[in-house]
């Protein structure tokens, strides 16, 4: 941008691009980059607590090209100290300072950079686009992180108390089960084991041990329904 000292100072209908111009002396060319620009910067910010918190941001920003002659005249080419950075501190510190410590720690600061983001339009001037706030790091006080540290330890501790007072729940469960399932096998096995089944299985565990090779056999009479009683050793005894 020119600022003409003798013909009506700063040059607001005209825009000099990139190139050779020629400058008389007491005039002066001030050069602007209307690249998309990044800056970061960290601000001390209450919450509605009136707890000190330390915000990380990065703001993406580049002016306006048709306004450039307006920007020049009424800011100056430091307009991202007089216009973007203050615009930007006051959105934030307003909006901080309607959260308690505890939104802004369990959001992570999404909940955050959802209204910067929201607000972006109204901290935008019309010769500065704000393209981007990039939340990049939110510091508590010490004494909240330890606080916050705790609670977390403390709620994990209690959830893990939970797990193994469940899995012991299961436990007992599945015994329950088990020992109803043994409870079932052997009442139906009791309700089918008649005298006569029994006497046939006696009869058949009789002859098996009778036939053994390795046993000498003595059988005594036992008499009525009862099964024999049959002494053995081993052979050559």
């Amino acid at each position: 941008m020119l600022y003409r000292r003798f013909a009506g100072g700063t040059v607001t209908d005209q825009i000099f691009k990139e190139g050779f111009h020629i400058v008389f002396p007491w005039n002066k060319m001030t050069v602007y980059d209307t690249r998309i620009q990044q800056k970061g910067y960290s601000l001390s910010v209450l919450t509605v607590e009136g707890l000190k918190t330390e915000l990380s941001l990065s703001i993406r920003y580049y002016p306006r090209r048709n306004a450039l002659g307006i920007l020049h005249q009424q800011v100056g080419p430091d307009y991202l100290e007089k216009v973007v950075i203050p615009e930007v501190d006051n959105t934030l510190r307003i909006l901080v300072g309607k959260m308690t410590i505890d939104e802004l720690y369990t959001s992570r600061g999404g909940g955050l950079q959802d209204l910067i983001t929201r607000s972006i339009s109204e901290i935008e001037r019309n010769y500065v686009i704000i393209e981007d706030v990039v939340l990049r790091q939110i510091v508590l006080p010490k004494r909240v992180e330890a606080a916050i540290e705790t609670k977390i330890e403390q709620k994990q501790l209690a959830e893990a108390y939970q797990y193994r007072i469940a899995a012991e729940r299961q436990e007992v469960e599945r015994k329950k089960l088990e020992a109803d399932g043994i409870y079932a096998y052997n009442k139906t096995v009791a309700q089918s084991l008649t005298p006569d089944i029994l006497k046939w299985k006696g009869i058949q565990a009789t002859q098996a041990l009778a036939e053994s090779s390795n046993a000498k056999v003595i059988v005594v009479g036992n008499g009525g329904n009862q099964l024999p009683i049959i002494l053995g050793g081993e052979a050559g005894k």
